[in-house]
């Protein structure tokens, strides 16, 4: 194990090249998919004659397939009907497709979780429907959402690691390319890594569990 020559300056700043691509994949696809897996989510609780129902076959369908296979088809299969995507694009695209139909039930239990005398008591003081759901009821279920959605956060960080495969020049891949150099550099440079993704994921588990604490 050489772990001076794995840790030059050189190959630091390369690996966090890699590191900042990951954040930025990561939080790209953490806004999206928390967006559109909160519609997807409050569509399923609401259960809306149709859409209730196209919603529950796109969320159960895409929960159900590997997030590899997803990647995958973004940016191999797609090209073939004429949408051409980046290697980053495809990566985000993917993440967030897979990882918004998780959210989706994240919200949909949220929501399911608040007792249904609060609807019929913000109905009863004269506020629509919607207007109970957005005032009253998302409210209360995002504070019992926190620590679920977070955890879906870190996993969703994990993954990025899989867009690899398509050559992502995220961590993981630049971490291959530093490794492949000498191959005294694999222990050392995969040991970084699992500290770099401990120490992000452990500080957002310490702010999921003081958010959740602050509206104990």
């Amino acid at each position: 194990m050489d772990f001076s020559g794995a840790f030059s300056p050189g190959n630091l700043a390369f690996l966090m090249e890699g590191f900042y691509v990951t954040l930025k994949v990561a939080v790209v696809s953490i806004i999206f998919s928390f967006i559109i897996g909160g519609i997807l989510g409050t569509i399923r609780f609401t259960r809306v004659p149709v859409i209730s129902q196209i919603a529950v076959v796109i969320v159960e369908a895409i929960r159900n397939l590997p997030l590899l296979l997803i990647i995958l088809f973004t940016y191999l299969a797609l090209p073939e009907i004429g949408i051409n995507l980046s290697i980053t694009v495809s990566a985000i695209v993917a993440l967030v497709v897979f990882e918004s139909s998780m959210i989706a039930e994240i919200v949909r239990g949220g929501l399911n979780s608040i007792e249904k005398g609060q609807m019929e008591a913000a109905r009863s003081s004269g506020l629509t429907y919607l207007q109970a759901l957005r005032k009253i009821i998302l409210p209360q279920a995002l504070t019992r959402m926190v620590p679920n959605l977070v955890s879906q956060f870190i996993s969703l960080l994990k993954d990025t690691s899989l867009a690899v495969v398509i050559a992502l020049p995220e961590m993981l891949h630049h971490a291959k390319i530093i490794q492949a150099q000498d191959l005294n550099f694999v222990i050392p440079i995969f040991i970084l890594i699992a500290i770099i993704y401990f120490v992000v994921n452990y500080i957002l588990s310490l702010i999921a569990r003081r958010l959740e604490l602050k509206h104990a």
